[in-house]
């Protein structure tokens, strides 16, 4: 494996690899085709800084952006790193409640947005102007061009020194309540990111993606991916898969994924074509955010030809354990990886003790990789434990040989007449089917059980049908017991997904079939 670059701040990362390989590709427009090198992205950033400092942007300065992937936001994010601002970054896909809620939180003195022409009520400028007459202080709105505006960095303040202050507060999705803010220094998403090459096994002849929204945490973690290896990336706005595919044919990729979503995307695209590889050049499929059905892992080797070796990260510790292309086909499909350096992780069981190997407990982690904390401290409390680990809300495993094994979510278990019941393990199950694409399972209110099981599913196929009773006797074949085999089945052209990380929204499924018994 190629040497990786380390700095201490992000910034001074940026700096060695250019200073490295000043010529060397890193980022690639995946529609327009515009490319910049190492140095030209180094140049780029000193430029926009410079501008923004003109505009009083300095160190400290809180400076929420809300741009889709693209070259102006990945140089932002790094121009605002030379600057020592407090970024917070927003994905495009908020809309006015949302992001009226984090500017109230956060009380930035800029908001970063696309310059669409018009500002009509649908861009996101247009958005942010309709959430300003309800804010007592608004921040200056800065509209950023394509075409990024540049001034004279030789009046730059000095650089960032030391990767242990707070400088970026990245946002959760906030489905049930106001969306959180989560604090980050650059120490964590250095750590983050390092690990992440180290499992990816990144080279600098790697072409990978970001087609998904750079303002989730994994935009600056593979960010810091890219600075350390040397390779470079295809950046799109949004993730639709025969035009994402096409792009990534267009300039080689060899490394892609985001989520389990995106797998199973790529998957459908090549079965419509099953007669050549798409993706000739791709090796690995690597993300997170989202439980991978084990079944996956087999499709995506036989189908797209590559490895599939999905991760374990969140918003508040975005990298905690990652597969690499050297696990075994059965540690790949039925673990999320290995436990990477730096991070502890232990399991707990719900009377507080300390799991054995292979017990189902909460995930709880610490290290360096781990959050500063919430921006609003009343939630820190019971974020952490009495030790310092942080709760994850998580359940998991940790097998003998040393892999995590991610089973659901504490609030994701169903108790049915006093059985708990993983929503995750029947999901598992259901996916395996070969008429199923997609699986969501939820509990839902019943007087007679407490909570019955439901499971809603995407067909493989719009000519496709799957009865109640066909679902029955695909889990009575695989012998679960009784009280595992949903009641009720809801079959939908379309799961409702909350990110362009393609997160089910359970929340929206709870809502929509708590009333009714449907078989």
């Amino acid at each position: 494996m190629t040497p990786l670059l380390t700095a201490p701040t992000v910034w001074g990362l940026l700096v060695r690899r250019a200073q490295a390989t000043p010529e060397a590709p890193l980022l690639v427009d995946g529609l327009s085709g515009q490319h910049l090198s190492a140095g030209r992205t180094l140049q780029a950033a000193l430029g926009l800084a410079a501008w923004l400092h003109a505009r009083g942007v300095g160190p400290g300065s809180v400076v929420t952006w809300q741009l889709p992937t693209g070259l102006p936001a990945f140089v932002l994010q790094l121009a605002l790193a030379r600057l020592s601002a407090v970024q917070n970054p927003l994905i495009s896909l908020y809309g006015p409640t949302e992001t009226e809620a984090v500017l109230r939180r956060h009380r930035p003195a800029v908001f970063v947005v696309p310059q669409d022409g018009e500002g009509g009520e649908g861009s996101v400028e247009g958005r942010a102007r309709r959430v300003w007459d309800r804010l007592e202080a608004p921040p200056m709105l800065l509209p950023l061009a394509a075409d990024l505006p540049l001034a004279d960095p030789a009046t730059l303040p000095p650089e960032p020194d030391g990767g242990d202050v707070v400088r970026w507060i990245y946002v959760t999705s906030g489905t049930t309540a106001e969306p959180k803010g989560v604090c980050h220094a650059d120490e964590a998403l250095l750590r983050a990111g390092l690990r992440l090459a180290e499992a990816m096994e990144a080279r600098p002849d790697d072409v990978s993606t970001i087609a998904y929204p750079i303002a989730h945490v994994g935009g600056a973690m593979n960010t810091v991916m890219l600075l350390a290896s040397g390779g470079s990336a295809v950046l799109l706005p949004r993730y639709q898969a025969a035009e994402a595919i096409t792009a990534f044919a267009r300039h080689g990729v060899t490394v892609t994924g985001g989520s389990t979503a995106h797998y199973q995307a790529l998957l459908a695209e090549q079965r419509r074509q099953p007669g050549a590889r798409l993706l000739p050049r791709l090796r690995l499929l690597n993300g997170g955010g989202a439980p991978k059905p084990p079944e996956l892992v087999a499709q995506v080797r036989d189908e797209l030809g590559c490895v599939l070796a999905h991760a374990y990260g969140m918003t508040e510790a975005p990298l905690m354990a990652a597969g690499r292309a050297g696990h075994s086909a059965e540690q790949l499909a039925n673990s999320d990886g290995a436990v990477v350096e730096g991070m502890q992780l232990r399991i707990v069981t719900p009377d507080g003790r300390p799991a054995a190997v292979n017990e189902d407990g909460e995930i709880r982690v610490r290290g360096p990789g781990v959050f500063r904390g919430y921006t609003d401290p009343a939630l820190n409390a019971a974020a952490f434990d009495e030790d310092g680990w942080f709760r994850t809300g998580d359940l998991g495993r940790l097998r003998p040989d040393g892999h995590l094994a991610v089973t659901g979510r504490l609030k994701d278990v169903i108790i049915r007449k006093g059985e708990n019941i993983s929503a995750r393990e029947v999901e598992d199950l259901l996916s395996r089917h070969p008429k199923v694409a997609a699986v969501a399972v939820i509990g839902l209110p019943d007087a007679e059980r407490g909570e019955r099981v439901c499971a809603v599913v995407e067909l493989r196929h719009a000519a496709d049908t799957l009865d109640f009773g066909e679902m029955v006797a695909w889990f009575e074949a695989a012998g679960v017991m009784r009280q595992k085999i949903p009641e009720q089945l809801e079959v939908v052209d379309a799961l409702p997904r909350m990110s362009a990380l393609n997160k089910v929204s359970k929340t929206e499924l709870r809502r929509r079939y708590a009333s009714g018994l449907t078989r």
